[in-house]
C-alpha cells in the first residue's frame, strides 16, 4: 500500500462530496481486512478510505514474502501517519479502528481531527490499568523475547487462534489465518506494555479534548487480546469528555470480529453509531 494510493483515496473521497470514513487497521492485518466494510459504506452513502500503515504491502502473498517492511513501526509514527492523511480530507471524516487501529482512531480523536469515531476491541493507551491473563498471554507471544522491540513478528496459527480466533471454529479459524494474518511491528506491543510506567509515552490520548466528537467502544464478549475489562477501562477513562462516548458488549465474539463470519454486525453496529452523527 503505497502512500500514493493512500493519496488517490483520499482525493476521490474530497471529489465525491460524500462524507468520508477512514478505516484503521491493527497489528497482523492489511487494509483489505476492511474492504467488505468498505463496501457496505460507500452503499451508505459514505466514501471509504482505507489507508495502510507506513510501507504496508499489497497482499497477504506480499506481506509473508517480505516481513521485514513491518518492523520498527512505533505508535507515534503510525499515529502521525493516519492524522497528516486526515488533515488532507476537505471534512472532517468518521474513524473506524480495530485493535491498535482503535488506539490511533482514540488519538485522531483526541487531536479534534475525526467527527465521530469508532474504536474497535481497542489497545490500551496510558490510564488504562487492566493486565487481563488473556491479554498478557497473547502479547508474550511478541514481549517473550525482547530482541522482538525492532523485529516484524509473524503469529503461529496456535496463537492467532488463542488471540483472534478463539470464538470461531477451527476450520474458519484457520481460513482467517490463511486470508488475513501476516507479521507485524512488535514496537507499539512493546509501548503499550510500559505506557503506564513512562510519563512521554506515545501511546496516549487526549481524553479531555471538546472536539473529540462522539466515540462508540465495542467490545467482543469473548476476545482473549482485549477484553471487556481493557475496553471498558477506556471507556471509564473517557466517558466524561464533553462529547458523547458510549461502549458496546457483542455477545459471543472474538478479536476477529471485523473479519469472521459474523463481521456484519458489527459493521452494522458502527455504522449505525456513525450515522446518528455524521
Amino acid at each position: 500500500m503505497t502512500l500514493q494510493t493512500d493519496l488517490a483515496q483520499i482525493e476521490a473521497a474530497n471529489a465525491s462530496g460524500r462524507p468520508p470514513v477512514v478505516f484503521i487497521h491493527g497489528l497482523w492485518l492489511l487494509p483489505t481486512s476492511w474492504q467488505r466494510w468498505a463496501e457496505v459504506f460507500a452503499a451508505a452513502g459514505y466514501a471509504p478510505v482505507v489507508p495502510g500503515w507506513p510501507d504496508d504491502p499489497d497482499t497477504v502473498e506480499e506481506a509473508n514474502a517480505h516481513p521485514e517492511v513491518f518492523a520498527r513501526k512505533s505508535v507515534g509514527q503510525v499515529a502521525d501517519h493516519f492524522c497528516d492523511l486526515i488533515g488532507k480530507l476537505d471534512r472532517k471524516p468518521a474513524v473506524v479502528g480495530h485493535s491498535f487501529g482503535g488506539l490511533i482512531t482514540q488519538i485522531t480523536a483526541g487531536r479534534g481531527l475525526s467527527a465521530t469515531s469508532v474504536a474497535i476491541d481497542p489497545a490500551p493507551f496510558r490510564g488504562v490499568l487492566p493486565l487481563p491473563i488473556s491479554a498478557l498471554r497473547v502479547a508474550s507471544a511478541v514481549l517473550g523475547n525482547p530482541a522482538n522491540y525492532h523485529r516484524a513478528v509473524p503469529l503461529t496459527y496456535e496463537q492467532f487462534r488463542y488471540g483472534f480466533a478463539n470464538a470461531v471454529s477451527d476450520d474458519e479459524a484457520r481460513e482467517l489465518y490463511e486470508t488475513y494474518a501476516v507479521p507485524a511491528s512488535g514496537e507499539p506491543l512493546f509501548q503499550a506494555a510500559v505506557a503506564n510506567l513512562n510519563p512521554w509515552t506515545e501511546v496516549k490520548v487526549d481524553t479531555d479534548n471538546p472536539d473529540r466528537g462522539p466515540l462508540l467502544i465495542i467490545s467482543g464478549e469473548q476476545d482473549h487480546t482485549v477484553p471487556w475489562a481493557i475496553a471498558n477501562a477506556s471507556y471509564k477513562q473517557q466517558r466524561d469528555n464533553p462529547g458523547i462516548t458510549e461502549i458496546v458488549e457483542i455477545a459471543g465474539r472474538g478479536h476477529s470480529l471485523t473479519i469472521d463470519s459474523g463481521w456484519r454486525e458489527v459493521c452494522g453496529s458502527a455504522l449505525t453509531f456513525i450515522q446518528r452523527f455524521h
